[in-house]
């Protein structure tokens, strides 16, 4: 009995669970989803043509020993820019963190989780929106490794130099965000929308 008493009331657990997360889920309509979906994905577009090409720049002014360290210096800065054009909160985060100030959420974790399992099971990702705690839209999209992003991201000794690998660990030391192959999901696109 006692047993039964306890399946039962997990089983209740289980489904009040679901309801939370169905009833989180379903306050947004197919047509905001769509809405903020491509709202969200022009941001992270527009963001992340903003930061590759200030990175390309320094790649070209002084290689990889002045990217790396603009990297460090003007990233977050650069966010922070294309959140307030946008008037957005805009994040990039990642379960194997570079910079710890770019540390994810519990949510976030969890989305991260969901584009990997996807992955395994060679699912297309598209980016989930949803509300979230304070009602706001909140989108998120999988980033994913280009070849060129190997240079910083990609294995020691084969993508990675030495020399580069010194560099990233002198101003990260606690770097985790290596190792690296073209097509590995590194982190997401985490975007707030504040109306």
């Amino acid at each position: 009995m006692k047993l039964l008493n306890k399946m039962l009331r997990n089983s209740i657990i289980i489904l009040l669970v679901l309801g939370v997360v169905s009833c989180k889920n379903s306050s947004l309509s197919k047509k905001e989803k769509l809405e903020y979906s491509n709202k969200g994905k022009e941001i992270a577009q527009a963001s992340f043509k903003e930061l590759s090409g200030k990175l390309m720049e320094q790649m070209q002014l002084g290689g990889i020993e002045k990217a790396i360290p603009f990297c460090n210096i003007e990233a977050l800065p650069l966010t922070k820019e294309m959140s307030e054009k946008y008037n957005v909160e805009i994040k990039r985060t990642s379960n194997k963190l570079r910079n710890s100030r770019n540390r994810a959420t519990d949510r976030e974790l969890e989305v991260i989780q969901i584009f990997e399992k996807l992955m395994t099971e060679n699912e297309r990702l598209s980016p989930i929106v949803e509300l979230n705690n304070n009602s706001q839209k909140h989108f998120y999209a999988p980033i994913i490794i280009k070849a060129n992003c190997l240079v910083c991201h990609g294995k020691v000794k084969e993508t990675v130099t030495i020399k580069t690998d010194s560099i990233i660990k002198s101003l990260y030391p606690n770097d985790e965000a290596i190792g690296y192959n073209e097509g590995d999901l590194r982190g997401i696109w985490s975007i707030t929308f504040k109306n």
